[in-house]
């Protein structure tokens, strides 16, 4: 939260509100002149900090309403036609989780990872409140139906998210959500949300999760070039 935003329009109403209230006691004692410049001085001073807090509200809204951050890395080498090893790599979330990689072998024309996803009401991402997560799986996708049917499948669990390993004393916001949503109006949807691309070899993503859910965006050339500019998710 950018705590400014706020610290800077309240220090300034303070000061309009001290100066308001003096110029007021002057004019009550007979001081009309310096009373009333102070009172509209001072007024002025609490309108200017008021819209400098509806400034800072809105850039705050649409910072958490735009929030994102990386989740996963995914590096391709082709082994063979349609078939490809993905190297996955988790970024590090504190000292207490360091960043770790998996590689998985996968079968067909494009790369799909999955997630469960719990994501809460705009209010509540204004303050402060993140679209949570869990990664799922990691599968091969064939781009043509009859193969997507009959050909050779791949598909592979993934441990990981905003809860894994926590802490006893660290609230679960995921069990938290399911357990008491009919009380707390807070959350939005809890969601089976997935990202996927084509696969190339030595090709690159960046899989990240945003207020809305998972998306997936080529991170060099070999992906950019398979990819052509096309699609990003799927919820």
């Amino acid at each position: 939260m950018i705590w400014w935003w706020w610290i800077l329009p309240a220090v300034v109403a303070l000061l309009g509100v001290t100066l308001l209230l003096t110029s007021l006691g002057r004019l009550f004692r007979g001081r009309i002149f310096t009373g009333g410049v102070g009172t509209i001085l001072g007024g002025g001073v609490i309108a200017a900090a008021g819209a400098a807090a509806l400034l800072g509200l809105n850039v705050q809204t649409y910072s958490r309403l735009t929030y994102e951050r990386p989740i996963a890395t995914l590096q391709l080498k082709q082994i063979g036609p349609q078939y490809y090893e993905a190297t996955v790599i988790q970024p590090a979330r504190g000292e207490a989780e360091p960043a770790r990689a998996a590689v998985y072998p996968l079968h067909g024309d494009d790369w799909r990872i999955e997630a469960q996803v719990l994501k809460w009401k705009p209010w509540a991402n204004v303050l402060g409140l993140d679209t949570q997560y869990r990664l799922d799986r990691l599968s091969g996708r064939y781009q043509r139906i009859d193969q997507e049917i009959n050909a050779e499948r791949s598909v592979h669990a993934l441990s990981g998210g905003d809860d894994v390993d926590a802490l006893p004393w660290r609230i679960d916001a995921w069990d938290a959500a399911r357990r008491y949503r009919r009380y707390v109006n807070a959350v939005d949807t809890l969601y089976g949300g997935a990202a996927y691309m084509p696969m190339a070899n030595n090709a690159r993503y960046e899989v990240w999760i945003t207020q809305s859910g998972l998306i997936a965006r080529p991170a060099n050339d070999e992906a950019r070039n398979a990819s052509a500019g096309g699609w990003v998710s799927v919820r």
